[in-house]
C-alpha cells in the first residue's frame, strides 16, 4: 500500500546507492517492475561485480543502468546522481563487529559518503532523498514500542557514525530545505543477506547439515521485517510529498528474542537444534542492543504502509521464504558457513 501524491513524474530515473547490496538489490529490482528508470550504484572492483545484481532476476536484468563507483568519492556520486530526479541512499557498511577494529572505514563511508550525496543532491536540485538509516541508532530501548522520539545512543561505532550520518543529512534539510526523508529500518532479513547477520547464521549452520548452532548471546529481542516490507516502505516513501524532514521507522511493531528465532527456524527447517555459546561472536557487554521493538504508527501514518509479513504469522512465512532460497544449491554455495562473517 502506498500514498496517493507523488511528487515524481512516471519516467522518473531514480539512483540507489548500495544497489549490489543484500536490501539494495532487492529494491532495485522492485523499482525497475513499477516502471522506473533505475541507475545502480555499486561498488567499484576490479572483477567486474556487480554484487547481488549480478544474481538479480532475469526479468529485470538488463533493464537498469548500473554506474560502478565509490560513495566517498564525491566527483564520482556527484556524475552518478546527475540527471537523476531522486536518491535512495542505501550505501554504508553496516557490520557491528567489523566497526570495533576498523571504524575509520567507517567514519569515511557512512559519514562522508552520505555528506557527498546530499551535497550533490543539493548542487543538482534532487526532489527527493530518502537516507536509510538504522534502528541501530537507538540503542537498548529505554521503552517500548521504540518511536521515532526514542533518544539516540552510540552504543557501536557503527550506530555513532549512522547517527552522524542522519544528523548531516536533518542538517542539510533544515539549512538548505533539501527534500530529505530519513528511513530507519529495523532489522531486515531474507535472501541474500549477508552471513554475518544472525538469521543467515543460523540457516547456514543448519543447512550445511550442522546441529550445534554457534552464536553469540540469544536473549537480545528484535523487530525483524522481511526484506520484502522493507523494500515497500522505501517505495512508499519515494511514491509520496509527504514526510521531508521526518524520520520514519520501518518495523513490523513485533519483538522476539534471538532464542526464539533459532526455535522458529529450526521449526521451519523441520530439525532439533542445539544452541552453542561462541565467545567470539558475542559483543562487548555495553555495545550489545538488548532490545529493539518498533512502534510503525508513524509511517502507516503517513505512509500508508503496514508489514505483509507482521506478527508472529508473518515472520514464520518470511522465514520460510528466506530458509528456502538459502538451502538452493546455488545460493548455499555462495557462504562460508563453516567461518564466523565479521
Amino acid at each position: 500500500m502506498t500514498s496517493t501524491s507523488n511528487p515524481l513524474s512516471s519516467n522518473s530515473t531514480i539512483l540507489v546507492t548500495g544497489a549490489d547490496g543484500f536490501i539494495g538489490s532487492h529494491l532495485t529490482e522492485e523499482l525497475v517492475r513499477q516502471g522506473y528508470k533505475v541507475r545502480a550504484f555499486v561498488l567499484y572492483n576490479s572483477f567486474n561485480s556487480w554484487g547481488w545484481l549480478d544474481h538479480c532476476d532475469p526479468s529485470v536484468r538488463g533493464n537498469f543502468e548500473v554506474f560502478a563507483g565509490d560513495i566517498r568519492d564525491p566527483h564520482g556520486v556527484k556524475e552518478a546522481m546527475r540527471g537523476c530526479d531522486a536518491v535512495l541512499h542505501l550505501a554504508a557498511l553496516i557490520a557491528i563487529p567489523y566497526s570495533y577494529h576498523s571504524p575509520d572505514t567507517y567514519v569515511d563511508t557512512n559519514i562522508k559518503g552520505t555528506l557527498n550525496v546530499l551535497q550533490a543532491a543539493k548542487e543538482l536540485g534532487v526532489k527527493r532523498v530518502i537516507h536509510t538509516s538504522t534502528s541501530e541508532v537507538y540503542g537498548t530501548a529505554r521503552f517500548v514500542p521504540i518511536t521515532e522520539e526514542h533518544p539516540l545512543q552510540g552504543q557501536s561505532p557503527y550506530s555513532a557514525t549512522k547517527i552522524g550520518a542522519d544528523q548531516l543529512a536533518n542538517s542539510f534539510f533544515t539549512s538548505f530545505e533539501l527534500p530529505v526523508v530519513i528511513a530507519r529500518p529495523f532489522n531486515t532479513y531474507g535472501p541474500r543477506q549477508s552471513a554475518r547477520a544472525v538469521i543467515p547464521t543460523i540457516i547456514t549452520q543448519i543447512a550445511n547439515g550442522k546441529r550445534e548452532i554457534k552464536l553469540g548471546a540469544i536473549s537480545p529481542t528484535r523487530d525483524f521485517n522481511f526484506v520484502m516490507d522493507t523494500v515497500s516502505a522505501f517505495i512508499s516513501v519515494l511514491n509520496s510529498d509527504q514526510g521531508l524532514g521526518e524520520v520514519v521507522n520501518f518495523g513490523s511493531n513485533f519483538e522476539i528474542s534471538i532464542g526464539d528465532t533459532v526455535k522458529l527456524i529450526a521449526e521451519a527447517m523441520n530439525v532439533n537444534v542445539e544452541i552453542i555459546t561462541d565467545e567470539v561472536r558475542l559483543r562487548p557487554e555495553k555495545s550489545e542492543v538488548e532490545r529493539l521493538w518498533a512502534d510503525n504508527s508513524k509511517v502507516k501514518k503517513l505512509f500508508n504502509w503496514q508489514p505483509a509479513y507482521g506478527g508472529r504469522d508473518g515472520f514464520k512465512r518470511g522465514l520460510q521464504e528466506t530458509a528456502n532460497w538459502f538451502t538452493k544449491s546455488e545460493n548455499l554455495k555462495l557462504y562460508k558457513a563453516d567461518i564466523y562473517n565479521l
